[in-house]
């Protein structure tokens, strides 16, 4: 075997490993103790992310921040690449801001010339419309890191104009229309919230040694099933006029609601959670005379209720 492919695949295996010593890598690899120390010692060189370990026990391991293997990629795969995190870039917050703009930086400079051309002259052609909110979401990463190691943290959030502290087990983080929402257990109130995370003031993990429920099977996927049970939510009926269905398309929440009829025209149907008649009041609001909600009667009293003061604050 060359030592260029030996460097590679040596590079990838203790990535796999990321704990061994020079005398079972040197077997593996079929080569002496020394032979393999030189490798090692090129490789950290080269910037991998090895520390050495010495007593019986040691040997070494690979930094936490590790550095993949090269990966080759066409020049199709390249562009679709780049277009992904490039479509990003409307959010005033990321989870990995800072990542993902060196790794941005760092795959456009090493792209050839003409790939390079051609993104440029793309780049202003092609585009992923959000909102841009002014709203900073600086807590993104430890909510997903919280998300996925089954983790508790202490929040502090802007609830009404005042700041409360809350414990919660977020399950994931999404965006919609240009705003970052987490879904998360609270232990406060001892049930699912969503929380809007350019509310959260600080988040932390906790400290007091609050035990974290089991959530691995509690996803974004499936988040609907904790939100909403038979004796929160009530039935959603409306009709929508073929200008109605058009808005409600491009709200992504009303999707598994909505109903299209041939000839463009619809419906809204489906369970609402009761904790949300005032929100969905306003929306309706919003499309006028587009829609004509039928049930809840609830809902229909909102609505009332919100007409009536309208039409007080300017008669």
């Amino acid at each position: 075997m060359s030592k260029s492919k030996r460097l590679l695949e040596l590079m990838m295996t203790v990535n796999r490993k990321r704990k061994f010593t020079v005398k079972e890598l040197a077997a593996e690899f079929g080569v002496s103790t020394r032979t393999m120390l030189r490798d090692l010692q090129e490789l950290s060189s080269l910037g991998f992310p090895l520390y050495s370990e010495v007593g019986p026990h040691g040997g070494y391991q690979v930094l936490k921040e590790s550095i993949l293997p090269p990966i080759a990629f066409t020049e199709r795969e390249a562009v679709a690449l780049f277009f992904a995190a490039h479509a990003l870039r409307h959010y005033s917050s990321l989870p990995f801001e800072a990542e993902t703009a060196s790794a941005l930086h760092k795959f456009y400079l090493h792209l050839s010339g003409d790939v390079r051309d051609r993104i440029d002259q793309m780049k202003n052609r092609f585009d992923f419309v959000t909102p841009t909110r002014q709203q900073a979401s600086p807590y993104l990463s430890i909510l997903l890191e919280a998300a996925v190691r089954q983790k508790v943290l202490a929040i502090e959030y802007e609830s009404r104009g005042d700041g409360v502290c809350r414990k919660i087990q977020p399950i994931g983080i999404y965006a919609s229309n240009g705003l970052w929402f987490c879904p998360a257990y609270c232990f406060l109130r001892q049930d699912f919230r969503i929380f809007r995370c350019d509310r959260i003031r600080s988040a932390e993990y906790d400290a007091d040694g609050t035990e974290p429920l089991d959530l691995r099977d509690v996803h974004l996927g499936n988040k609907e099933s904790c939100f909403r049970s038979e004796k929160e939510s009530v039935q959603l009926y409306a009709e929508l006029s073929r200008q109605g269905v058009q808005m409600c398309e491009a709200v992504m929440w009303l999707g598994a609601h909505l109903h299209v009829r041939e000839d463009g025209t619809g419906w809204l149907e489906g369970p609402v959670a009761r904790n949300d008649i005032a929100f969905y009041a306003k929306f309706f609001i919003g499309l006028g005379s587009e829609a004509t909600v039928k049930q809840p009667q609830e809902l229909v009293d909102e609505l009332k209720r919100h007409l009536t003061e309208l039409i007080a604050k300017y008669s």
